[in-house]
């Protein structure tokens, strides 16, 4: 339950986050402001960086990235589901395997196919 809850708040917080970098606008946009486009009173902005938009920003990335924290802590706990699934073969056949083979192993290393 808290695993679906946190992904909807980390999707909100995603989309919003996305939109608050997509509408401010760049301290190189004032730029032109001094040569005479504008009206501005410094070259990168009379706002600072200390404006709304910049600390909501500050403020949903720092929680983007505390909730992917938390997401990935609970991700890698966590249990697969797969996992179950990967080992169906009962315990005797298994001993079955570990039976000799008649496979002769020579002891002679000197006679190697492979060139020194």
């Amino acid at each position: 339950m808290l695993y679906e809850i946190l992904i909807v708040v980390y999707l909100v917080v995603a989309l919003i986050l996305i939109g608050f970098i997509l509408i401010q606008q760049g301290k190189g946009a004032d730029m032109g402001a001094s040569f005479g486009a504008g009206s501005s009173a410094t070259i990168f902005g009379s706002s600072g960086s200390g404006n709304f938009m910049t600390k909501t920003t500050a403020i949903l990335a720092t929680g983007f990235f505390v909730i992917s924290l938390f997401l990935g802590n609970l991700t890698a706990q966590a249990t697969k589901k797969g996992d179950e699934w990967n080992n169906l073969n009962p315990g005797a056949e298994q001993t079955q395997s570990l039976e000799p083979t008649d496979v002769p192993v020579s002891d002679d290393n000197n006679e190697s196919d492979v060139p020194n």
